[in-house]
């Protein structure tokens, strides 16, 4: 009973996970590419008022990339890594946002998480799939 779930959500999940990555992908790449100065000046994060964006390492720029994602998607929470980002960009205003803006963050973001969780499930069902000898 257990192996025909798995034989059906194993091939589900893993092509779910490279659509998530492919999303990511398209979408970061675009972000990068096309519409990162507009993002930002529209959004206008506090760290860039310190540096320019062209020198800040990779790992700081999706970091602000985050909070933008983040403040975007749950302006309402206070607590951990959700609240410093409200209180960072406590000036955006969800929906003042246009979707020009929203849709790379969205799709570079949320492929990534939804992407992790996929990863999960899939390791998940591989450790549950029989051994076939």
């Amino acid at each position: 009973m257990l192996s025909d779930f798995v034989r059906y959500a194993l091939p589900m999940a893993g092509t779910l996970m490279i659509a998530c990555a492919l999303t990511a992908l398209v979408s970061g790449a675009y972000l990068l590419l096309f519409n990162v100065r507009r993002t930002n000046q529209a959004l206008r994060h506090p760290y860039l008022a310190q540096h320019p964006w062209e020198r800040l390492p990779f790992s700081l720029k999706a970091g602000v990339l985050l909070d933008y994602f983040l403040r975007l998607n749950f302006p309402a929470r206070q607590g951990g890594v959700f609240g410093n980002a409200n209180r960072l960009l406590p000036h955006v205003q969800r929906d003042e946002v246009p979707m020009g803006i929203k849709w790379p963050l969205m799709g570079l973001w949320g492929g990534c998480f939804i992407g992790l969780a996929c990863m999960l499930v899939l390791w998940a069902l591989i450790a549950l799939q029989p051994a076939s000898v």
